[in-house]
């Protein structure tokens, strides 16, 4: 990595609304080892050329100038990061910029054991790992990949290397895996895993989401009360997209309810696809491209300049919006996600 560390940025750039620019998803790699139902409903895809995926060093130019408009907060993800080669370089350019307060990975946890270790001595320090069943089966039916140990092993190995935080992300269907709400805090606990249950979105490749599958936040909260008694909520979310609750034994877990409470007034987050194209919203149907910016040779102001002028003009709040569609279904069907492969959830990042 030739890109050298930068100093801490002055203020935030804020959009229409006043939200600042702080948290940015950076998708390594658009290709996963799963086929979970929510994100890719097809077998086969059309992958991004390689050619147009970024190279580690225009992610790192491009972080610089995210960082110059307030970005404290990087996670990478995918598709699956850790199919992208060389991973651990990638966190260890990005530890070195001081100004990124939190770096994080999103991952499906297949091939967690083998990278555990390299990536905390590389600098990443908080690990989220998606799991939506313990039960082989069902699984393997929702992923398409019989492939659970594999994940079980990854989050095992993850808790031994002592990251500073390990959650597990859990998205919440009904009449598929929402009897397992217990199960996952009691696996959490048992692995020192804090989890965090989703509600189902309608975003991406979720072609099947109907308003009947969804779990919303107040029965995730009953159900589990009826298990362990008063529950009670830690503090404020601020700009996290997790309210966090407590059971009574002090144990502690989150629910992201994005379809029913979305908090687009608070966010803060934007997404950056493995080809360079920005997106200012997970509903967005279009990205700004800066991959162009960057291979034409722009520099670090140039890029800063732009981050700048086109967060200064964002107004998106696309799950609000969802909210008030009577008839609502979901945002893509197969054809419409076949003429743009970004609106697909493992291209963008999630």
């Amino acid at each position: 990595m030739t890109i050298p560390a930068v100093t801490p940025p002055a203020l935030s750039t804020t959009d229409t609304f006043g939200r600042p620019l702080q948290s940015l998803r950076i998708s390594v790699i658009d290709r996963c080892d799963l086929r979970c139902a929510y994100c890719m409903p097809e077998e086969d895809y059309a992958w991004l050329p390689k050619n147009d995926i970024l190279t580690f060093d225009e992610i790192l130019a491009l972080t610089d100038a995210f960082i110059d408009n307030g970005v404290r907060r990087v996670r990478l993800t995918g598709g699956e990061p850790l199919l992208r080669a060389g991973l651990a370089d990638l966190v260890a350019g990005l530890a070195t910029r001081t100004s990124i307060d939190d770096l994080a990975l999103t991952t499906n946890g297949t091939q967690l054991a083998r990278h555990a270790v390299a990536l905390h001595t590389a600098g990443l320090r908080r690990v989220t790992v998606s799991l939506d069943s313990l039960k082989p089966s069902r699984f393997e039916t929702l992923t398409r990949r019989a492939a659970l140990k594999d994940v079980l092993a990854g989050i095992e190995a993850a808790a031994a290397v002592g990251f500073e935080a390990l959650k597990i992300n859990t998205v919440v269907m009904r009449d598929f895996n929402d009897d397992e709400l217990v199960d996952m805090l009691e696996f959490g606990r048992r692995v020192g895993a804090e989890v965090r249950f989703i509600e189902y979105m309608d975003v991406g490749g979720a072609t099947l989401w109907n308003r009947e599958r969804v779990v919303p936040r107040h029965e995730i909260i009953e159900r589990l009360a009826t298990r362990y008694g008063t529950i009670t909520e830690v503090g404020s979310r601020n700009r996290a997209p997790a309210e966090r609750f407590q059971l009574p034994g002090g144990e502690r877990f989150g629910v992201i309810s994005s379809t029913t409470q979305p908090f687009c007034s608070e966010c803060d987050r934007s997404r950056l696809t493995a080809d360079g194209f920005w997106y200012l919203c997970l509903y967005a149907r279009d990205g700004i491209d800066l991959r162009a910016r960057v291979r034409q040779g722009a520099t670090r102001d140039e890029l800063s300049q732009a981050i700048a002028r086109v967060w200064g003009r964002r107004a998106d709040r696309g799950a609000e919006e969802r909210v008030g569609i009577v008839e609502r279904g979901a945002l893509y069907q197969i054809e419409e996600l076949r003429q743009d492969p970004r609106r697909e959830m493992h291209t963008r990042g999630g």
